[in-house]
């Protein structure tokens, strides 16, 4: 009885022990860089931003060499960065690249102010923020360009002007955005926070 107690003990801890390990490398991964690459160009890559980056490296530059071996976390799940790229896809669908990263870096940086939820899902189906959430086309699949631009968005993030509303004054009038500062104009978009 207190051999099979033990050995059941001993099958637990080595479960936990275990399960602790892979969830401590869940969050993570490893990438080895080659000539040429830049810590933005692997942020790019891999949908994560420089400052996390250098944060997990401890790393007060930008300085990386050939065969360095970063570790890579994980920013927001596959399923948000396609339910980003949709949104993106729906909201500035016609515009330019740098139009579609803007819109991407605006929900970003809803998700890291207090003034809105904290996951890209929550801010995306925040109530009424967003036309394509309404009328559906959100579910429209995203285009590669759509894609590449949440991923630089994400590589970007904490580096603009903290935008925070877009909206595009030839089909929308409000009192409340035209009353925030204004940060930059793309295409049709006017961004502000």
């Amino acid at each position: 009885m207190i051999k099979k107690l033990f050995i059941s003990t001993i099958a637990l801890a080595s479960a936990f022990a275990f399960s602790f390990n892979v969830d401590a490398h869940e969050n993570e991964r490893v990438h080895e860089v080659s000539k040429g690459e830049s810590l933005y160009k692997i942020g790019q890559k891999y949908g994560v931003s420089v400052a996390h980056i250098k944060e997990v490296n401890s790393k007060s530059g930008n300085e990386i060499v050939p065969g360095e071996t970063l570790t890579i976390p994980y920013s927001v799940t596959e399923q948000d960065k396609e339910l980003l790229a949709r949104l993106v896809e729906a909201e500035a669908k016609g515009e330019s690249y740098a139009g579609k990263v803007a819109v991407a870096t605006v929900v970003l940086n809803r998700v890291d102010s207090d003034l809105f939820p904290d996951s890209v899902k929550d801010v995306i189906y925040d109530g009424y923020q967003f036309s394509p959430v309404l009328n559906g086309s959100i579910n429209d699949p995203a285009s590669e360009d759509s894609k590449q631009a949440v991923n630089e968005a994400l590589a970007y993030q904490g580096h603009d002007r903290g935008s925070l509303f877009f909206w595009n004054p030839d089909k929308a009038s409000n009192a409340y955005l035209e009353g925030k500062e204004v940060t930059t104009i793309i295409d049709n978009h006017v961004f502000a926070r």
